[in-house]
């Protein structure tokens, strides 16, 4: 009898192959989950930073209908500046938004440097993840050949800056590895 109760707990576990299988399924069906969660979350930091430029362009405008002109744009990305970005906070925005990525990470912000008084145009951007969204065939720089151009000036574009800064953004550069998101009025 006691021979009995011994197979049949034999017969009742698993065995070690049988565990090994079930935690390699486990793993890779783990390992196709998080490349998806990461592909989505990637997309939702590129949606948020077309909504939050859209955001600081409808400020930007509101801030033009009561002044005549738009802020002026400074050099640095700071907590007191934004690239001059920190002029909309109060009336026009309640808060500058940043980059999803980083909290401390501006959305690039350039003016023309000869209207240093009252500047009447602006480029405003940001870089985004995912270099095929389909958001960057209707922005500023695009001129529907794929070509990238200035917008402040409607030259071909450079390849070399990108949009880091607000002087890449001025300029309209960017590469085929990284492209910016921009508008202007």
């Amino acid at each position: 009898m006691i021979h009995y109760f011994n197979k049949k707990r034999a017969e009742a576990g698993f065995t070690l192959i049988e565990l090994l299988v079930v935690i390699a399924i486990i793993g890779v069906l783990s390992s196709i989950v998080l490349a998806s969660l990461n592909n989505a979350r990637q997309k939702s930091r590129d949606v948020r930073r077309i909504s939050d430029l859209k955001q600081i362009q409808l400020a930007l405008e509101l801030y033009f209908d009561a002044n005549n002109k738009y802020p002026q744009a400074s050099a640095t990305c700071d907590a007191s500046t934004d690239y001059g970005l920190q002029a909309l906070k109060g009336t026009q925005i309640p808060q500058v938004p940043h980059d999803p990525s980083s909290n401390t990470t501006c959305y690039m912000y350039a003016t023309l440097t000869s209207e240093s008084t009252s500047p009447t145009k602006y480029h405003l951007g940001a870089r985004l993840e995912d270099t095929k969204n389909n958001a960057l065939l209707s922005d500023a720089d695009f001129d529907g050949t794929a070509t990238y151009i200035n917008p402040f000036n409607g030259t071909s574009a450079g390849v070399a800056a990108g949009c880091n800064t607000a002087t890449g953004v001025a300029a309209g550069l960017e590469n085929s590895t990284e492209r910016c998101y921009d508008v202007q009025p």
